[in-house]
């Protein structure tokens, strides 16, 4: 009989989940809408009930020893999630406990940047590391810090907001109520919103104009800069330099040895991280350069979202690799 741990990733609008084995191998996935309930005790309880039934129904035997999820806003040492925006529903939701209830194992819970950590630290980029970063970079930018093997939750549990960081005074509106913070400029939409401001401020040629602003998407750009459009291009430079002054700043405070990106923009691969590493490198402490690499993910060819949450739950319970 094979162990295994749950590994779940709450959306706002989906929700995946697989068995995953001590190695990262994800037996088996499944999924189920997030957005179709309107209690949320109704849908933890669904879940709860796909997740058995996913290990009941697996070909060979499995033993589910466990349960990792990540989610928006999630909380660790309370293992709720509270109040998160892109979800159905409101205040405080005891995650981690009624899963637990449910399914009759134990379930730890963390949000989705942490979750990537977890997964790069025992599967992916970061094996065999104990400091380093993950950058998530998608709708909005999130970060999971591990340091001496363990991810920073800091007295909050909050710990490690790298996309919250302040990066323009006054600077773009950002959907935590503050202006200027570091995913409003490096992001999906950041860099969608930096294609539009440069569009309108000279009459440049560039293919994205035959795009409208509501369409347009940060695989737009990347396809564009691909093709050798100098403003897709520009766009990633200006991108770069901000994600990489803001690298040199990590790197001031936690001295990781590699900072990984993950995520959609990250799919751009040298597109972003040329520019990025050009002004970490410049940007950093003199007595700090050269110490800390900057990786892809190992991960994105796989569910990473799956392989993080499973990999938080081998990791807090104990159990390793």
């Amino acid at each position: 009989m094979t162990d295994v741990m749950a590994g779940i990733d709450i959306g706002g609008t989906n929700t995946v989940f697989g068995l995953v084995d001590r190695d990262g191998n994800i037996l088996s996935e499944g999924h189920m809408s997030t957005a179709v309930y309107d209690e949320a005790e109704d849908y933890l309880e669904a879940l709860a009930a796909h997740v058995q039934t996913l290990a009941d129904a697996h070909a060979s035997p499995v033993k589910l020893r466990g349960v990792g999820i990540g989610g928006p806003n999630g909380h660790y040492f309370s293992g709720t999630i509270e109040d998160a925006p892109n979800l159905p529903w409101k205040g405080t939701l005891e995650v981690a406990d009624i899963l637990s209830t449910h399914i009759g194992v134990p379930a730890v819970l963390t949000n989705d940047a942490n979750a990537a950590a977890m997964g790069e630290m025992l599967y992916g980029a970061a094996e065999g590391m104990k400091d380093f970063v993950v950058v998530t970079l998608g709708t909005g930018l999130g970060s999971g810090y591990v340091v001496d093997g363990r991810v920073m939750y800091g007295w909050s549990g909050f710990a490690g907001e790298l996309g919250h960081v302040i990066v323009q005074e006054n600077g773009r509106a950002c959907g935590c109520g503050r202006r200027g913070c570091l995913e409003t400029y490096v992001s999906g939409p950041g860099i969608v919103r930096t294609v539009m401001e440069m569009l309108g401020d000279a009459p440049r040629g560039s293919s994205l104009r035959d795009i409208p602003m509501q369409a347009m998407t940060a695989r737009d750009v990347t396809d564009a800069a691909r093709t050798g459009d100098a403003l897709a291009n520009d766009a990633f430079a200006r991108t770069g330099h901000i994600l990489g002054l803001a690298l040199a700043n990590t790197i001031a405070i936690t001295s990781p040895q590699a900072i990984i990106l993950f995520g959609g923009l990250a799919q751009a691969g040298r597109l972003i991280l040329e520019p990025t590493l050009r002004t970490m490198e410049t940007m950093t402490l003199s007595n700090l350069k050269g110490s800390t690499r900057l990786l892809l993910s190992a991960l994105m060819q796989r569910n990473a979202a799956v392989l993080g949450a499973a990999a938080l739950a081998w990791a807090d319970m104990g159990a390793g690799k």
